[in-house]
């Protein structure tokens, strides 16, 4: 009676952990594979193979503002009938669905579908034409998904281990928090500025702060112009004549971003050593703090001579992700696209299919 009773209760437990939900996904699924910004696309010789190539196209786009040219992605390609268990447990996916039942082109996106963390996006569109005019259309809408699926999957682990000293010197001069990697173990304090960086000096990050006054600080050039003054005062170089300042301002990319819910102005672009070589790519994030009518601004910039930076450049943009000002609540997500839908999996019949 004991062995039974035994057996029973081992029973029950495997089935709860295999009916047990999380965000409509097994706590079993498996862990993903892939190496981070690696997408695997599902599509058909006829689509990938087109003269227009958009969906290729789109993937292939270089980072903006980095030194030397580093794509968006690395690409993966798999036809429809060998995308079995195996390939199914990649980590972000596109298949492409053309059939003209659809009456026109649309995304929609599933999480964790067959493994964890998964990102699945899904492109419909009633012929290859459309299918190539939406995509190139939407590329923007592509690369951001994706690259937020990364960023996310990056916040996560900030949240796990960051830098707490950093944190504690954020919440004193500022009265905010973020999440920074834990490698940044060397500061410096300046008035309303504050530097850390890597004991490599690969990653840095500065925050600083002044007063808000009007709409105009939300331009290319009141940006450019306040960071080259802060970076002169605070971030002088080796000799007397050599500062930190913005390189090729006409290369700098703006655009206005959703930080929490709320609006911010996002600046990309090179950083140079005034009289140096030094040099590098930057990413800032512009906030307003309402509570104190003041500005913050947090910036991650990387120095890494002769090697590539995307990948540095993109994990110090998601750390930005994480700046809590004073009547905020820690970020827990950076949202994907209003413009493409979320279906829930239904694990059941994913099962099935595996």
């Amino acid at each position: 009676m004991k062995r039974m009773t035994f057996y029973l209760g081992m029973a029950l437990a495997v089935l709860s952990l295999t009916s047990c939900r999380n965000g409509g996904k097994s706590i079993i699924t498996p862990v993903s594979s892939g190496r981070p910004y690696e997408v695997m696309v599902v599509v058909d010789d006829k689509c990938w193979m087109s003269p227009d190539s958009a969906l290729f196209h789109v993937l292939d786009t270089d980072v903006p503002g980095l030194p030397q040219a580093e794509r968006s992605f690395r690409i993966s390609r798999v036809r429809p009938d060998f995308f079995d268990r195996s390939v199914r447990l990649f980590r972000n996916i596109i298949i492409v669905d053309i059939q003209d039942i659809y009456t026109q082109p649309k995304f929609k996106y599933t999480r964790d579908a067959y493994s964890s963390p998964q990102m699945i996006m899904t492109i419909q569109a009633p012929n290859q034409k459309e299918f190539a005019d939406y995509v190139s259309k939407n590329g923007q809408v592509i690369i951001d998904f994706f690259t937020r699926a990364e960023m996310n999957r990056q916040v996560k682990l900030l949240e796990k281990k960051h830098n707490e000293t950093l944190s504690a010197k954020v919440q004193s001069m500022f009265d905010c928090d973020i999440w920074m990697p834990v490698e940044m173990e060397s500061y410096k304090q300046g008035e309303n500025f504050l530097w850390a960086s890597s004991n490599l000096n690969d990653l840095n990050f500065v925050m600083y702060a002044y007063p808000f006054r009007d709409h105009d600080t939300f331009t290319k050039e009141y940006f450019i112009h306040k960071r080259d003054s802060v970076m002169k005062v605070n971030l002088p170089g080796a000799r007397e004549g050599m500062y930190m300042e913005t390189a090729d301002s006409i290369f700098v990319e703006t655009r206005n971003i959703a930080v929490k819910g709320d609006y911010a102005f996002e600046a990309r672009g090179l950083w140079e050593m005034k009289n140096d070589a030094m040099g590098g790519p930057f990413v800032s994030h512009v906030r307003v703090d309402r509570d104190n009518a003041r500005i913050i601004v947090v910036e991650g910039f990387v120095y890494n001579p002769g090697k590539l930076k995307r990948d540095q450049i993109r994990k110090l943009n998601a750390a930005l992700y994480t700046l809590k000002l004073p009547s905020e609540k820690e970020v827990s997500e950076i949202p994907v696209d209003n413009a493409i839908s979320e279906e829930q999996v239904k694990q059941e019949a994913e099962q099935n299919k595996q």
